[in-house]
């Protein structure tokens, strides 16, 4: 558990951390006889180095001598040195000596992962028996973790310095441009063989085993992970432009410029995705503005395709401060007390806040691995069931609304009504729901009729921001009404109870 579970050291097993097989067993047959899908989280692209197959190989075993990456050292000078100039993105070389094997190993993450050799058939095949394993026991899909990182160039050429290389330390990943060790041509072809495995399934049953994968990377470059002519990727890779590109500073017209470009540059008929927050990221409400979650929830349930949350984020919870002394991310770690703020991750990683009891209710313990948001009194879920406008009952509308044809199939149209108010509209036949959201620091009075002229007279309000003027069931002058900074409203040409 170097790495937040990261560095598996058994892919056909459960960390006792969490449990044990027989829990699993259980949870993936409760969740199924409730209707639910459950996904895995897969990390193929290492492991950790405590995993048989690194100790085998250190100890150059057959057949696992070649199962990671291992060059021999630079002379220069009689010194040794490794093998090029690659980062690891967590900082440092991505290249580790290793005393018994007299060999550099290859790591794009933590010193405790290496990677594996996918130019290994045998690698190849072990990875796809433990997708096998899982699917076996009945998992639905999965999240493939950091799969551009499947391969690296075989030259071992020096990457070059990244075109704002300025605003990096010598040492930080982002300081080169990373042309060997990034979505190499043989990644795609690897993603559409694990995708193959999965249809494999689907071809016995009918039923379809999903994929996702976590692509940080420019959207030339990200779409084919969807497809390639005949061969399919990824159900769909997951969409972080909404996480890279957008802040509290953002104008009405950045929203639409991302969304619409994400829109237009996917493939045709594929399925998009949209969230504001993961497990790498500082809290959505903390990167914007803790008024503006609600807005961001609906935002993402009204888009076409897959609104994904990140746990906690339904409740609009904030990050939690973590002082260097109470910091486990090993990213931060590395790059010391002076800048580990820039770049934990453990801020976004507290505890889940269930209710206003010690620790939130996470746990009956004295101490949780990383310290509960002091705002857990009031920030809860169990303060938040009882309260009809709270983040969490919100979130549960738009979800219900999502699933009604209009959202699921209307037309998609987004404006920026004025520089800070966003405007995003689905139109099914006679009917529209309608996304109006400030964005900036005061009221604006809205015209609605200027946006859309067969717009009737007045409109429904179905669901309303924590902080909004109006409340659900309310009528609204459709050429007349307010919006509070960083309000939020979901409108409707028909009765609510119609819709849903």
């Amino acid at each position: 558990m170097v790495d937040f579970g990261y560095d598996v050291s058994d892919y056909k097993d459960i960390d006792p951390v969490f449990g044990n097989m027989s829990d699993f067993d259980e949870l993936l047959t409760e969740a199924k006889a409730k209707g639910l899908n459950l996904l895995m989280d897969f990390v193929p692209n290492h492991s950790s180095n405590q995993h048989p197959w690194f100790l085998k190989s250190v100890e150059r075993v057959h057949p696992y001598s070649d199962y990671y990456i291992w060059r021999d050292p630079k002379i220069e000078n009689g010194q040794r040195h490794p093998p090029n100039n690659w980062l690891s993105g967590f900082s440092g070389s991505a290249w580790e000596w290793n005393q018994k094997r007299q060999q550099y190993y290859y790591h794009m993450f933590a010193v405790q992962q290496p990677d594996l050799n996918y130019r290994n058939p045998a690698v190849v095949e072990e990875m796809k028996n433990v997708l096998r394993f899982w699917l076996d026991k009945g998992v639905h899909g999965f999240r493939m973790d950091a799969i551009p990182f499947l391969f690296e160039s075989s030259s071992l050429e020096d990457e070059p310095k990244a075109d704002n290389w300025k605003w990096f330390e010598p040492t930080d990943h982002g300081y080169l441009n990373h042309t060997q060790t990034e979505n190499q041509p043989e990644t795609y072809r690897m993603l559409y063989e694990f995708r193959d495995v999965l249809d494999s399934y689907r071809e016995l049953d009918g039923r379809t085993r999903f994929m996702t994968t976590e692509c940080y990377t420019s959207l030339d470059k990200l779409m084919p992970y969807y497809r390639n002519g005949s061969r399919n990727g990824a159900h769909f890779p997951l969409n972080f432009r909404l996480v890279d590109r957008l802040n509290r500073e953002s104008t009405a017209a950045d929203f639409v410029n991302t969304i619409v470009e994400w829109e237009e540059r996917k493939p045709a008929h594929a399925w998009s995705n949209w969230f504001f927050g993961n497990h790498d990221q500082k809290r959505a409400s903390s990167r914007f503005d803790a008024s503006l979650i609600d807005a961001l929830t609906m935002l993402i349930h009204l888009l076409p395709g897959t609104p994904i949350t990140y746990n906690g984020d339904e409740l609009g919870m904030e990050d939690s401060f973590v002082r260097w002394d109470q910091t486990v991310d090993p990213a931060a770690l590395i790059v010391g007390q002076k800048r580990y703020q820039a770049v934990s991750r453990d801020f976004a990683r507290g505890p889940f806040q269930w209710d206003n009891s010690s620790y939130a209710g996470f746990t009956s313990s004295n101490h949780t691995w990383l310290p509960v948001n002091p705002n857990y009194w009031k920030v809860n879920l169990a303060e938040q069931q009882s309260n009809t406008r709270s983040h969490y009952n919100i979130f549960r509308a738009m979800s219900k609304l999502r699933r009604t044809n209009i959202v699921l199939r209307g037309v998609l149209d987004v404006k920026a009504v004025y520089k800070w108010v966003l405007c995003v509209l689905r139109s099914l036949e006679d009917n529209t729901v309608i996304l109006v959201m400030n964005l900036g620091s005061d009221i604006e009075t809205m015209n609605l009729s200027t946006v859309k002229s067969s717009l009737p007279d007045t409109l429904h309000v179905y669901a309303a921001s924590e902080n909004a003027i109006q409340e659900p069931g309310n009528l609204v002058d459709t050429s007349n009404f307010s919006l509070r900074p960083k309000e939020a409203l979901t409108l409707s040409t028909i009765e609510p109870s119609l819709l849903i």
